[in-house]
């Protein structure tokens, strides 16, 4: 829910449902790099991974340009991680065959409030700074970076 408020438009309207799981291929990611790996390979249309169900981290908004960064050289997939590890973790779930989307139940519909603009404006800007401070790092060899929850270690 906090994702959807962060993300919502005004009257936005989320869906709530449950999933029926038994029998089901889960998969299930962590904001790892077999998550990551996973992602640059789906961006080039390639999945490749047989489950009815993936479940792990939504990639924070700079995945297509790290993506980008990687692949013309500029950065070393453990630093793109780095970078893809800033700011707060959401879940995300992706139905992908017809079998797993037949076991969803619809349970109800809510309109949500949205992220106020200068709360939103104030997040981005905290997020920047991490962003630009950790790509320093990177570019300046250092071994100390934010963690997914903002702690330097």
């Amino acid at each position: 829910m906090d994702f959807a408020i962060r993300w919502a438009r005004p009257d936005a309207i989320v869906n709530e449902y449950e999933l029926d799981p038994d029998g089901l291929a889960i998969h299930r990611f962590s904001r790892d790099e077999e998550w990551f790996r996973y992602i640059f390979r789906n961006r080039r249309a390639v999945d490749g991974l047989q489950a009815d169900i993936v479940i792990g981290p939504i990639a924070n908004d700079t995945i297509f340009e790290t993506l980008g960064v990687i692949s013309s050289g500029f950065l070393k997939p453990e630093d793109a991680m780095k970078l893809l590890l800033i700011g707060p973790e959401y879940t995300q779930v992706a139905i992908k065959t017809d079998r797993a989307a037949g076991r969803l139940r619809w349970l109800r519909s809510d309109r949500i409030p949205t992220l106020d603009a200068e709360s939103r404006r104030a997040e981005q800007a905290r997020y920047d700074a991490l962003f630009a401070d950790t790509l320093r790092k990177i570019i300046d060899g250092e071994s100390s970076f934010p963690s997914a929850d903002g702690e330097t270690r």
